[in-house]
């Protein structure tokens, strides 16, 4: 009796490797233990960079409201405390926004904090 091999599978799972190494420099695109071993390695690059992402907008959201606050006469710190005490429900996101297109409505926000 012959031995089954699934030809067809093991082709395919090597062309959907070489197919997302397209692009890439030299052997890394066109040897498929090569071009495994590097999409592996770039695909875990991509999960952290989506994680790393998130951390480095909340960094730049608060770096935008304390610019904007400090000019008010507070620091970013109290503007978030006083802000949770009177309970107001925004994120940093839209105080950032806030703070940098409408420059006025944000300081009528920090007048009703303070």
């Amino acid at each position: 009796m012959p031995r089954s091999v699934n030809a067809v599978a093991s082709r395919a799972r090597r062309k959907k490797i070489l197919k997302g190494a397209k692009g890439f420099y030299g052997k890394r695109k066109n040897v498929y233990t090569v071009a495994k071993n590097v999409l592996e390695k770039g695909l875990g690059y991509k999960y952290v960079g989506r994680k790393l992402k998130k951390r480095d907008y909340r960094s730049l959201w608060i770096v935008r409201i304390n610019a904007a606050v400090r000019e008010e006469g507070m620091s970013y710190s109290q503007f978030i405390h006083k802000l949770n005490e009177k309970g107001l429900d925004l994120n940093r996101k839209v105080l950032a926004d806030l703070a940098m297109n409408e420059p006025e409505s944000f300081k009528s926000l920090v007048a009703q904090v303070k």
